[in-house]
This record gives structure tokens, sequence and C-alpha cells, in this order.
């Protein structure tokens, strides 16, 4: 199943490519899920059909679906406390019912990366199309999976089930409870569940897709986020200048004629570093099927958004290992490198990410690196303490 994820910032008109998107495709006879996880209707609004925590059958081949982040995060919590019971009955914790439970922050991007997840493992459809948020949360929700997943990593090595026998020992010895069976269970089943989220997002067959207006706050959008997915291992396969202007009609005078300037001079950018998909503005808000029939919205490609990062061999020539990071838009006095054992903290402008170096690399030490040409290179010189030695 091919899986577009779509997102831009607030305002670009992203939900109504997305709707505009899976429509077009349903109407080829693709099977197609839409799926949005915004808490009011805005994907409904744009279909022309209500959507909601049931899967909406808009067309005999388009599914609209807006999980339900409060019934979600209510049922997480209650299989929590029944695996908890023996925990919280020992330091005196009384229940939450489900009806008192509103979801914390954060738990709508929860709710959507489960019916992501889903979706995908259902094999239901051909076609996934996903509202992501605005850029910002987007990119956040896209990292969160890798994210939390390192964390579970940290705070309980799965190594340590190997004591398990010993642990009512270890207990008495050291006076403390030690971690329930249930604990590791948990983590188990939440590393294995997000794991399976990141394999989609990471999947060939899915594609990132970037809307913006062609305007100055539009290009400074798609800079920050074409960045952002760069350190993420991921690139837009289009950028879609939404809401285009009809130049025929900017006629000199006109109140047209300074904003039709000013988008040819973004789309001219644009197209220097992207694939770049003009759909035209229809005058009005696109709303129900016919509005969004009417968009030129791109089709269905086969163009993957990964990014390969390399590790070049250069120990004839050079003694050194290089690591290639493309990093479109980078710049050099924003950009912080920091080895931290098996790994690489990378911080370029207000985006970080902390990469495992791939094994050959985790046997060398870092020997500098440099920015040219949008790609990050570091080099590694092997530790002669550590690298194999040659006959």
């Amino acid at each position: 199943m091919r899986t577009i994820l779509i997102t831009g910032p607030g305002g670009s008109g992203r939900t109504t490519v997305a709707a505009a998107t899976a429509l077009a495709a349903a109407r080829e006879g693709t099977r197609t899920l839409l799926l949005g996880g915004d808490r009011t209707d805005t994907l409904g609004a744009a279909l022309g059909v209500p959507t909601g925590a049931t899967p909406t059958r808009v067309s005999e081949t388009l599914t609209a679906w807006r999980p339900d982040a409060a019934l979600s995060f209510r049922d997480d919590l209650a299989g929590f406390q029944e695996r908890a019971s023996a925990a919280l009955d020992l330091l005196g914790a009384s229940r939450l019912d489900p009806e008192e439970v509103t979801p914390l922050p954060g738990a709508e991007e929860l709710a959507l990366l489960r019916a992501l997840r889903d979706a995908a493992l259902a094999e239901r459809h051909d076609l996934l199309v996903v509202d992501l948020p605005a850029t910002p949360q987007a990119l956040a929700l896209l990292s969160l999976p890798e994210e939390l997943r390192r964390y579970l990593r940290r705070l309980i090595p799965s190594e340590r089930q190997a004591a398990r026998a010993l642990r009512p020992v270890l207990g008495r010895l050291a006076g403390v409870p030690m971690p329930a069976e249930w604990l590791y269970e948990t983590a188990a089943r939440w590393d294995v569940e997000l794991a399976a989220v990141e394999a989609v997002v990471d999947d060939r067959d899915t594609v990132v897709r970037l809307v913006a207006e062609p305007g100055p706050a539009g290009a400074d959008a798609v800079r920050a986020a074409t960045l952002a997915l760069a350190l993420r291992g991921l690139r837009p396969d289009l950028l879609i200048a939404n809401r285009v202007l009809p130049e025929a009609e900017a006629t000199a005078g006109s109140w047209l004629d300074g904003p039709v300037t000013q988008q040819r001079k973004v789309l001219e950018e644009w197209q220097q570093d992207h694939d770049v998909h003009g759909v035209g503005h229809l005058g009005r808000d696109p709303r129900g099927a016919d509005d969004l029939a009417a968009l030129a919205v791109p089709a269905v490609n086969t163009m993957s958004s990964t990014v390969e990062w390399p590790v070049v061999d250069r120990l004839a020539e050079d003694g050194v290992l290089v690591w290639h990071i493309p990093l479109p838009g980078a710049v050099r006095d924003e950009l912080d490198l920091v080895r931290r054992g098996d790994e690489i903290v990378l911080t370029a402008g207000q985006f970080r990410r902390i990469v495992p170096l791939p094994s050959a690399l985790r046997r060398c030490g870092v020997d500098g690196a440099g920015l040219r040409d949008g790609e990050l290179r570091i080099r590694f010189a092997p530790d002669p303490g550590l690298w194999p030695r040659t006959r």
C-alpha cells in the first residue's frame, strides 16, 4: 500500500489538498483511505461529508476517518491501570474513572500515529492519504516513534529482562521493589507498536508532500520544513504551490499585479530546488466533491521520499571513512555535532536529532566535519584499538 503524508504551514490549504488528492485517486478506481487528525472536522468540511471516529464511506472507493483521541486515551489509561493494579494498590492510589479522563496534550498525535499503523497493517486499501497537522507539529509527529523507542531502550533496557528470575532476590537485597514483569511486557509491546509506525514512515512506498502558498511566509516555511525533513532522512516528493493566482488577469496597475509578481519570484526560487506542482486559486474556498475535483492536484507517483546517508570508504586515499548526510538549506554557523557513545547528536538550526552510528563508524573517532553544497560530510578515523587489523 502506498502512503502520502501531506503537511504544510497553517492556513496553506493542506487539508483541502489532501481531500482533493484522495478524491482524485478514488475516482480512478484506487481504494483510498483519507486519514485526518484535526480535533475539528475540517476534513469533513472540505469533503462535504461529516467525518469522525467511525470510518465514513464517502464513495465506493473512498473512505474518510478521523480518529477519536479521547476514546483512544481512555482505553490506554484503562489498560495501564489494569496492568499496574498491584503497584497502585500498594501505593494506595485511587483509580481514575473513564468518564473523568480528558486527553492530555499530544493525545491527538498519538491517536493519529496509531491509526496510521492500523490502516497500514489492515491492508484494506491501495492508497492511504494522511492529512498531517501543520508543519511544526507534523515534523515532531514524524520524529516521535524514533524518539520514544530511544527513551524506552534507555529507561527500560530489554537486556535486563534476562535477570527476571533474580528480581525477587535482588529486591530483598536492595531493599526496594524491582520492576514488575508487566512493566517489561508493556515496554516491549510499545516498542513493537512504535516500530510498526516507524516502518510506515520510513517505507519506500511512503512519500511526503509539502503544501504552501507561494509568498514570503510560505517560502520561509518551506525552507525550514525541507531542512527538518532532511534531518529525518526524508525529502518531499513534491512541493505543491497552492492557491496560485492567474497571471493572465494581473494587468499592470491592477490589484493582482503585486501579488502575482511576488508569487512568480517565489515559484522561480522553489523550482531551483524542488519538483513544484501548482494548484490554481478557485476564487473561493473549496467545499464539496465538485470543488475538490476542480483542483488540479498531482497524481500519485512512484518516487520515494527516503534519502540514503551513505558511508564512503576513503581509507586507502585519506585513511578515513566519510559519512554523507544531505542537509539542504543548512547554514554552517547553525550546525552543531556531538559524538556521544554510539550516537551522534546533530543540530541544524532549531531542529535536532540523535542518530545511531552505522556499525563501522562505532569503531572510529570523529576526525572533522564540513558542509558543502547542502551536504554535511563527517570524517571518521579508525580507532587502532578497535579496528580489525589487516594481515
